[in-house]
């Protein structure tokens, strides 16, 4: 996120929020409450929050670029690619606010793990893997390979420079007077990493053309290049990810990864409305293709929900929402239109934190697990990212129903025509069951698109998902609540409501 656009969103945002002036009481209260919990205190005396970690945000994409370089100039070219144009950066510039804001509580009470206060490129080298409890659990720099460069490139090492091995830009002094250590720096850049290889892939998925304002990834190289480029970027921050030599950071990032393909998964079968047939269905751009039929060789599990489009609905479900206890119904069992809404906006929620709110909520808690910080506060960062992550993609789901191409910086207005059902269009079915036909469908018949888009504004299908937006807003500010009052936790509250507010 520019500071341009976080200096849009400071106390006067209320008045200027696009779609703020004609809500309904109940979210107008909720507003005023989140005015009321983002007041500065007297002692914050900033006038952009960006500028907090300004330094280390303007030096992102050229640290990511040390990280990424390629004996392949193409395949440089193409993964520093969505670098170049000006993104949100939103997952950055949270874990590295969030880290400062941890900074605040007392050091006695940050004594989980040992902490690395110097800058880790200028450490002694230690052999082996240091255990808990001793000085440094660093071991060597996170710029320093643990196994040799001949192994790990194929190649002389005396003549090449190892992309992950060149030192972050001098910043003992700065890190220390900012209170982000350089793990938690590193951890910024490995986030901002992960997420744009998951824009290569999924630009390549929805045949998007344009993304940040200008061609795709796909679209100015080819398929196979942006998706080549995407792995290629999963790779660098694969082993960025080991260098931290943090265990729990490594397994909570790791497991971002399988959640971004898991949320892609859930979101190309789309909603729990399918029929028996359906389930064994996939879609090739447009071509049905039938399952193979398991061999039995591999024992599988089926963790995902599945209802019929049909008004007596059945529901299959073993696996639980993260963010609600699911219907749980035997197979055949006939259920109501109630129920089968409240399953799709279970799936919706859960495919909504994999694909978004999980790398912002296992983030936050990576960052709050490297200050050392006890559990409930590693507990209540994460839960800060995870709401925060939810109240950010509903938004951009209702904001493809409001915004410009220009001003969105992608194609806009594109779910229904990908056969996507998100939380507007959601809520017109629960007043109108007829349109189950049309999501079951994927909008695929001539005037789908048009019959949803009039339901989702006859219904106040938007104005019920801002509401459902900012209820997680809310529980996010509230998580940050419980960090010590600094400039960094109302930096980060501003940026909450910012994200609440934003028109693109």
């Amino acid at each position: 996120m520019s500071s341009r656009l976080l200096r849009r969103s400071l106390p006067s945002y209320l008045a200027r929020a696009s779609y703020s002036t004609n809500s309904n009481s109940s979210f107008k209260t909720a507003v005023e409450t989140a005015e009321k919990l983002v007041s500065p205190t007297s002692s914050s005396k900033f006038q952009d929050p960006f500028s907090i970690v300004s330094h280390e945000m303007s030096n992102l994409a050229k640290s990511i670029a040390n990280l990424i370089g390629s004996g392949h100039p193409t395949l440089n070219r193409v993964s520093s690619y969505y670098f170049e144009a000006e993104g949100k950066n939103v997952r950055p510039l949270i874990v590295l606010i969030l880290s400062k804001a941890l900074l605040k509580i007392p050091r006695l009470e940050r004594q989980r793990i040992p902490i690395d206060e110097y800058d880790v490129t200028q450490q002694a080298h230690i052999k082996g893997t240091p255990q808990y409890g001793q000085e440094s659990i660093a071991g060597n720099s996170v710029d320093d390979s643990l196994s040799p460069l001949r192994i790990l490139h194929g190649i002389n090492p005396k003549i090449i420079l190892d992309p992950l091995s060149k030192p972050m830009d001098q910043l003992p002094e700065i890190d220390k007077l900012n209170g982000i250590l350089p793990k938690q720096r590193r951890l910024a850049e490995i986030v901002e990493m992960i997420h744009t290889a998951s824009l290569l892939h999924d630009d390549v998925i929805d045949l998007s053309d344009s993304r940040r304002g200008r061609p795709s990834g796909n679209v100015a190289f080819t398929n196979k290049m942006a998706v080549l480029a995407g792995d290629f970027l999963l790779g660098r921050a694969s082993v960025a990810i080991a260098r931290l030599r943090n265990p729990e950071v490594i397994e909570l990032l790791s497991t971002t990864i399988a959640n971004l393909v898991e949320g892609e998964f859930m979101q190309l079968k789309n909603t729990v409305m399918s029929s028996k047939e359906e389930l064994n269905m996939i879609n090739n751009d447009g071509e049905l293709k039938r399952v193979p039929e398991p061999t039995g060789k591999v024992p599988t599990k089926q963790h995902e929900y599945s209802v019929s489009p049909a008004s007596t609905t059945t529901v299959s479900s073993s696996h639980s929402s993260s963010s609600s206890s699911s219907s749980s119904s035997v197979e055949g069992d006939v259920v109501d239109h109630d129920i089968s809404v409240q399953a799709a906006f279970e799936y919706y929620l859960h495919k909504t934190y994999l694909k978004t709110a999980s790398l912002m909520s296992k983030s936050c808690r990576a960052a709050a697990v490297l200050s050392g910080a006890q559990d409930d506060i590693i507990e209540n960062c994460y839960q800060f990212g995870r709401n925060l992550g939810l109240c950010f993609q509903i938004v951009d789901d209702m904001l493809d129903y409001t915004s410009s191409d220009a001003t969105f910086g992608k194609p806009s207005q594109a779910d229904l025509k990908l056969g996507l059902a998100t939380a507007p269009i959601l809520f017109a079915w629960k007043k109108e069951p007829q349109l189950g036909e049309l999501i079951a469908r994927k909008f695929n018949q001539p005037g789908d698109v048009e019959i949803a888009r009039d339901a989702v504004q006859k219904y106040k299908g938007l104005e019920q998902t801002r509401e459902m937006a900012t209820k997680y807003c809310m529980s996010a500010l509230e998580n940050l609540r419980q960090l010590p009052e600094s400039d960094a936790r109302s930096a980060l509250e501003l940026l909450t409501n910012s994200v609440l507010t934003r028109t693109k």
